[in-house]
């Protein structure tokens, strides 16, 4: 598998867990612990995002100066 491969399924697993803790999110009766895991959610949906839009873990590998 390419690296963009690679990537592109980190970033969608990171994405479907994301809309788990959200989904958990909306189980739970404790605001306090609802709001830790919207945010985490949050949290993870953005890494994701950079993650794809940087091409993931394995461009920062890369020395600019090569």
């Amino acid at each position: 598998m390419s690296v963009a491969g690679e990537t592109g399924g980190r970033a969608q697993q990171m994405r479907q867990k994301a809309q788990e803790m959200e989904q958990a999110a909306e189980r739970v009766n404790d605001p306090q612990e609802r709001q830790r895991l919207k945010d985490k959610a949050q949290r993870l949906r953005q890494q994701s995002e950079q993650e794809s839009s940087m091409g993931g873990g394995g461009s920062r590998d890369i020395d600019p100066m090569m």
